[in-house]
């Protein structure tokens, strides 16, 4: 089972670095997950992403105190907005058309209802 969570936090640690570079990916969300998963297979490679000068900061907040800061929130809700829009266009099968509005209603509320600080 520890090979599967090093595999997955591997992967995430990966999406997370395109993230960072990429716009309309959340970098720090698979940084979060990629520590999650390092926090029960490498407890080194979870104290590298931890201690990182760049995403430690936002990543030990979330974990702490669950914390997403302003900026962070509104790249996720506006993601989530354009994502919206966008799959409503590229969705042809009425049923279907609505479920990513759905979902990201849901995760959106998650998103805002977290601390700011």
């Amino acid at each position: 089972m520890r090979w599967i969570y090093l595999l997955a936090g591997l992967i995430c640690v990966g999406v997370g670095i395109v993230g960072t570079i990429l716009p309309g990916i959340p970098g720090v969300l698979f940084f979060i997950i990629a520590a999650i998963c390092f926090a029960r297979s490498n407890p080194v490679w979870e104290a590298r992403i931890m201690n990182h000068p760049k995403i430690g900061p936002p990543v030990r907040a979330f974990r702490e105190r669950g914390v997403i800061a302003p900026a962070g929130k509104f790249a996720a809700v506006t993601g989530m907005i354009v994502g919206s829009i966008a799959s409503w266009f590229l969705i042809h099968h009425n049923t279907w058309r609505y479920a990513p509005a759905v979902i990201c209603v849901v995760c959106a509320t998650y998103v805002l209802s977290r601390p700011s600080r």
